[in-house]
Order: structure tokens, then C-alpha cells, then sequence
């Protein structure tokens, strides 16, 4: 008795759980990333000195006070695309470039984001921590549809 008790739970909990995740998951992507870009915008965010050193060694010739706005709408707009609906596909499109330029520090900029072999530093650990990111994006994009460009039925 008690083990049917606690498949019948174990299977309600289960499919509310695939029912609701989605939802928080856009939710959860789109909260990181507006919210991180609008600090960048507003200049208190502490990933603004990282991302200034990593301009400097990458595209020195673009000033960071227009790079900052640009980078910070750019984050504030995945986050966006991840809250509505059938955006998925934008959203990870945009995504994909975001997180391979946030992880360059890892490489260029050593002395900021290790400090020693295999310990990242706090700058460090906030970039490692995309991966999260990034099983999060992969786990909304599998329930995705694929296109169907076939064609149209007559009728």
C-alpha cells in the first residue's frame, strides 16, 4: 500500500515538474540575464572591471563606455527572447556568441580568473558557473519542435 502511495506520488510530482520547468527555466535565464546587463548598463555591476580588461586585450580600439551599453542591451535582450514564447530559438542563437565571449577570460585574462592550477578565482567560478547557463538553454532547446518546411497541405 504504502509503495503505490509513493509511485502515485513520485509520478504527480514528476509530471508537474515537467509541466512547470519550462516556465522556470525561462524564468531563471531571463531574471540572470536582464538583470546582469541592466548592472553593466548602470555601471555597478562587479563584472564591469572584467569586462573592460577583456575589451582592452580583445577589440582595444572600441571605447568600453559604447561597448558596456551595447554588451549590456545585448544581455538584457536574451534574457527577453528566453521569457517569451517561441523565442527559444533567438534566444539561444544569441546565447551561443555570449557565453563563448564570456568564457575568453578563462584564456586571455589568467592572472584575473586562476589562481593556480585548476582554482578559479571569484571571477573565475562566475564564468565556470555558465555551464549551468548553458545545460539550462540545452534542456529548453531539446523540448523545442524542429521546423517543418514542407509543404502546405491543399484544402
Amino acid at each position: 500500500m504504502a509503495k503505490k502511495i509513493l509511485e502515485r506520488f513520485d509520478r504527480r510530482a514528476i509530471e508537474i515538474i515537467r509541466k512547470i520547468s519550462p516556465v522556470v527555466a525561462r524564468i531563471s535565464l531571463f531574471t540572470v540575464f536582464f538583470w546582469f546587463g541592466i548592472l553593466k548598463i548602470f555601471n555597478i555591476s562587479p563584472a564591469n572591471p572584467l569586462v573592460e580588461n577583456l575589451l582592452e586585450k580583445t577589440l582595444p580600439f572600441i571605447a568600453f563606455e559604447q561597448f558596456i551599453v551595447f554588451f549590456s542591451v545585448f544581455e538584457m535582450a536574451i534574457g527577453v527572447a528566453f521569457l517569451i514564447p517561441k523565442m527559444e530559438r533567438l534566444a539561444i542563437a544569441l546565447l551561443i556568441p555570449h557565453m563563448f565571449a564570456t568564457a575568453m577570460p578563462l584564456i586571455l585574462l589568467p592572472e584575473i580568473t586562476w589562481q593556480g592550477f585548476m582554482t578559479p578565482t571569484l571571477e573565475g567560478q562566475y564564468i565556470i558557473k555558465n555551464l549551468l547557463i548553458v545545460a539550462l538553454a540545452l534542456g529548453l532547446a531539446s523540448r523545442l519542435q524542429p521546423f517543418n518546411f514542407g509543404e502546405k497541405k491543399n484544402g
